[in-house]
């Protein structure tokens, strides 16, 4: 569901919502509905950029047009594909984390049924991302995420997560992630193809390093020891 729960916001509402859940999900970031919140109030330019790239793009076009949704009766098939290819890696990305596609919380603040799509399609295919960067799902590995994202989209919700979950490091996280994964986060979101142009499902059954090399991913490095 994208648009039946969309509510409209008056300037001052939205900015209520915004600094609300700006501070909810300092507080925890582990409440995906509030991000969600906060990506949508705040992000509404940046999601304008981006459904104008995809309308120049004939991947991106074909993302608009048919609206694909990133749920288990639409990507189930990907747990029966060989296990090189893309669609299994994914596979055992959800498989080990017991993860759904469709724990997704619904877009409700996008004006527009267009904008509303842009906007659940970059919440459904983070998974997708973390499975071709080989990021895990730690604080970390979320907050290197959220560097790549926000190279990609340009929406302050992801800085906003950067700063939120870096101030949750320990010393020695802390230094992990800005000698490590920040540097190579930074180049790697630089590098790669609009990520949000790809048709992911229709690369299911491709070999996975095929696909990395050809939307340019370059994998997270492995942690020093």
């Amino acid at each position: 569901m994208i648009g039946s729960a969309r509510i409209k916001l008056r300037p001052w509402q939205q900015a209520a919502v915004a600094v609300g859940s700006a501070v909810g999900a300092l507080l925890d970031p582990r409440r995906a509905d509030l991000i969600a919140a906060l990506g949508e109030t705040t992000g509404k330019p940046a999601f304008e950029r981006v459904l104008e790239r995809m309308k120049r793009n004939p991947e991106g076009r074909a993302v608009l047009l048919e609206r694909p949704r990133v749920i288990s009766s639409n990507v189930g098939h990907a747990w029966d594909l060989p296990e090189n290819t893309f669609g299994a890696a994914y596979a055992r990305f959800m498989g080990s984390r017991n993860f759904s596609p469709d724990d997704r919380p619904p877009v409700r603040f996008m004006d527009t049924d267009e904008l509303a799509y842009v906007a659940m399609r970059a919440r459904e295919v983070h998974d997708f991302w973390h499975t071709l960067f080989g990021l895990p799902t730690n604080l970390i590995g979320e907050s290197a995420l959220k560097v790549i994202e926000f190279e990609q989209m340009h929406l302050p919700m992801c800085l906003l997560s950067v700063v939120g979950g870096t101030s949750r490091f320990n010393q020695k996280q802390r230094a992990l992630f800005f000698q490590h994964y920040f540097p190579w986060a930074v180049k790697a979101g630089f590098q790669c193809t609009d990520l949000m142009c790809v048709y992911y499902e229709q690369h299911f059954h491709e070999d996975l390093e095929d696909v990395r090399r050809k939307w340019g991913i370059i994998p997270a490095p492995t942690a020093p020891k």
